[in-house]
């Protein structure tokens, strides 16, 4: 069974930007905007040459990353919807170039899973793998 509901799954496969958290060993953050991908129960990301990034630094000696997915189904009325997927992150070849694969420990929607029982102002929290 995926980590994701199948409605998440088909949020994300209709979304192509992310934000990708990291934060140094001394706890200073970054956030910078990524491509990514679902791969199985994982988010994926590249980038142009990755290790000169400061994610990539970040993850070198933390590797933690917080990454969330969102956009607005309307304005009219207001109707935020999302996925934000936090865990353990490591940093991978794949074929030649890095990529960063988060595994999920926590996952929150919200505007997505219709009926879910909500933690706080709509929004869902489940958690997923133990660290």
């Amino acid at each position: 069974m995926s980590v994701f509901t199948p409605a998440e799954r088909d949020y994300l496969s209709t979304q192509s930007l992310a934000r990708l958290a990291t934060a140094s060993s001394a706890g200073r953050p970054d956030v910078a905007a990524v491509g990514f991908s679902v791969d199985g129960d994982d988010i994926v990301s590249g980038g142009l040459d990755l290790t000169k990034t400061v994610r990539y630094r970040h993850l070198s000696t933390n590797p933690r990353a917080t990454v969330i997915i969102d956009d607005l189904a309307s304005t009219d009325p207001f109707t935020p919807r999302g996925v934000k997927v936090s865990g353990p992150a490591t940093l991978e070849d794949a074929g030649g170039s890095l990529h960063i694969r988060i595994r999920p420990t926590t996952i929150w929607s919200w505007g997505i899973n219709q009926g879910a029982p909500a933690r706080f102002a709509g929004v869902e929290k489940r958690d997923i793998h133990p660290d």
